[in-house]
C-alpha cells in the first residue's frame, strides 16, 4: 500500500502529479527502492532489486505509446500551430527512447523539430533541461512558451527564463495544481489564441 502511495495511486486513481504520471524512470526506480529499503534491505540491495523489477517489467509489458494515445483534438491543433511558422518540441520527463516511440507511433514527427526526454540525470524542472531544448530548436527561452499538465512545467518554464507558461488541465489535472502558470486552459482551441496573441 504505501509502494502505491508513493507512485500516485490514491483512492483507485493516479494523481496526474504524481510520481507515475511525472516523474522519470530514475525517480520511480529511486521511490521504489526507498519502499525496498523501508523493509530492511541496504540501500545498494534496494537500489539493485528496484532497476532490476523494472527492467524485467519492461520485457512484459506492451510498447508504452499504446497506452498513451494523443486526444482526438491534437493532430489539428499542431497544425494550426505548425502553420504560424512556429518551432515545436516535447521535452517529458519519459526517456527519450519512449518520447521518440510515441512520436512515431502517432506519426507526429512532422510536427515536432525536437522530440526530448530526461538528460544527463536532470528532471523537471531543472531548467538546464529548457536551456538544451532551446539551444536544439535554435530559439532562446525568452522566445519560448512552456505548454504543460504539471507543477513541474510551470516551474521549469518560470526557473529556465521561458516568455510564458500555459497550464492544461484536460489530463486530469486541477486548475489549483497549476498555480503560478500565465494562463490555465481547458480546451484545445484555446492554445492556439493564447499563441496567436503572444506573436
Amino acid at each position: 500500500m504505501a509502494l502505491l502511495r508513493a507512485f500516485g495511486w490514491v483512492d483507485n486513481q493516479l494523481n496526474p502529479a504524481g510520481l507515475t504520471a511525472v516523474g522519470t524512470r530514475q525517480e520511480n526506480e529511486i521511490a521504489a527502492a526507498a519502499c525496498i529499503a523501508q523493509m530492511g534491505q541496504d540501500w545498494i540491495a534496494a537500489k539493485t532489486i528496484a532497476q532490476a523489477c523494472f527492467a524485467e517489467a519492461d520485457l512484459y509489458l506492451d510498447r508504452r505509446a499504446k497506452w498513451t494515445p494523443p486526444f482526438e483534438e491534437v493532430r489539428s491543433l499542431l497544425a494550426s500551430l505548425a502553420a504560424l511558422d512556429l518551432k515545436l518540441g516535447i521535452l517529458s520527463a519519459d526517456t527519450e527512447a519512449n518520447v521518440r516511440d510515441f512520436v512515431d507511433c502517432y506519426q507526429l514527427s512532422p510536427y515536432f523539430q525536437l522530440q526530448m526526454g530526461v538528460r544527463e540525470g536532470r528532471s523537471k524542472p531543472d531548467p538546464r533541461l529548457l536551456e538544451i531544448a532551446c539551444e536544439e530548436l535554435g530559439v532562446s527561452p525568452a522566445q519560448t512558451i512552456v505548454i504543460g499538465d504539471s507543477p513541474a512545467d510551470i516551474k521549469l518554464a518560470h526557473l529556465g527564463g521561458a516568455i510564458g507558461s500555459v497550464g492544461v488541465t484536460w489530463g486530469g489535472t486541477h486548475a489549483t495544481s497549476l498555480i503560478g502558470a500565465d494562463v490555465v486552459i481547458d480546451r484545445f482551441e484555446q492554445i492556439q489564441a493564447w499563441a496567436k496573441s503572444q506573436a
